[in-house]
């Protein structure tokens, strides 16, 4: 997606900034374009009316005051998302009035009390909401800022009697985002990314992967003898890939870009040579995140040495990488060049 004259690797704001601020919240992505992000990601879920909204994961304790809301707490639930059994409330059982009452909190105080200071003083943003800001950035800042969005829980949605690729492809219909310039869109089931393409949706598509684990629409189609994530990271599954029609590369955790010993592996390079993009996530700063390697010896929350880390991850070559603290991301990538 890198135009012409546009630095490289992409830099791209991971749900905004949520180094500095909630999560998705507004602050939270005027505050990563006004730190020169190329572009950020949106997770997207849906409502019960259909509303596609911005949050990490359909269940939302974690990242608003739900919890705290009598008026919702009949809504209390326990449900089966992708495998895995959960508790709490789910923005699939909420009109998009209702969620629109809600504020959205930082998801890890703990890590980042400078951001839940912030705490309460936004509310859940609808994905048309981040088309009206990018579109404001762009033209303020005279750049075209990317979008990419990230599509949680296809399968789940879908049985739920909510499509998000047809929600998806109404909500960027007659939007800057509709001929696919600036929009890449990463799942990690691939069964979405090609009803999208199906639909004529012009996009980078990225098929997102994970260290461990299988995609839940081939688990849902094949059960146990779905294939693993990892099987997509050998170079017969590159090749496969490579050969799909709808995918353009790939999105990695960082882990697999390095090797046993510590060093950083060959996977950007074999993804390159079958024409596959590599993206990679999550870089951030602090001890908790960085691999051992890197860590200081301070406490979790402390900074570590991400510069290292950073550079580390830049220099295989990686396409666009997605950071909590885009500052620094855009720090490291100029430090390449001196």
């Amino acid at each position: 997606m890198t135009a012409p004259g546009q630095a490289s690797p992409l830099i791209i704001g991971h749900r905004g900034a949520p180094g500095y601020r909630p999560e998705h919240s507004r602050s939270s992505y005027d505050l990563a374009l006004a730190l020169g992000a190329d572009a950020v990601e949106p997770d997207i879920v849906a409502t019960k009316d259909g509303v596609l909204v911005l949050r990490h994961e359909n269940e939302i304790s974690g990242t608003t005051d739900v919890a705290d809301r009598p008026e919702f707490s009949s809504l209390r639930a326990t449900k089966i998302v992708d495998g895995a059994e959960m508790t709490g409330w789910f923005t699939e059982d909420f009109t998009w009035d209702e969620l629109a009452t809600l504020r959205v909190k930082e998801r890890i105080p703990a890590v980042r009390p400078s951001s839940a200071s912030f705490d309460g003083s936004s509310g859940i943003l609808r994905l048309r909401d981040l088309v009206d800001i990018l579109d404001r950035a762009s033209a303020e800042s005279g750049r075209d800022i990317g979008m990419v969005a990230e599509i949680k829980h296809a399968t789940y949605f879908e049985n739920a009697g909510l499509p998000l690729d047809e929600l998806l492809a109404s909500d960027l219909a007659g939007t800057r985002y509709a001929d696919g310039s600036g929009l890449i869109v990463e799942a990690f089931e691939r069964t979405v990314l090609h009803q999208l393409a199906a639909r004529g949706m012009r996009a980078t598509y990225i098929y997102l992967l994970e260290k461990k684990g299988r995609p839940f629409d081939a688990v849902a189609a094949l059960g146990k003898d779905a294939p693993k994530y990892a099987e997509s990271l050998t170079d017969p599954g590159l090749d496969g890939l490579a050969a799909d029609q709808v995918i353009d590369g790939i999105s990695v955790d960082k882990s697999l870009l390095f090797s046993s010993d510590g060093s950083t592996n060959d996977l950007v390079e074999r993804a390159h040579a079958r024409g596959l993009t590599v993206f990679t996530w999550t870089l951030r700063p602090e001890n908790r995140f960085l691999r051992k390697p890197f860590r200081s010896d301070g406490p979790p929350e402390s900074f570590g040495n991400w510069e290292e880390e950073f550079d580390a991850i830049l220099r295989t070559g990686v396409d666009g990488v997605f950071c909590d603290h885009p500052d620094l991301g855009v720090a490291a990538r100029d430090a390449l060049d001196r």
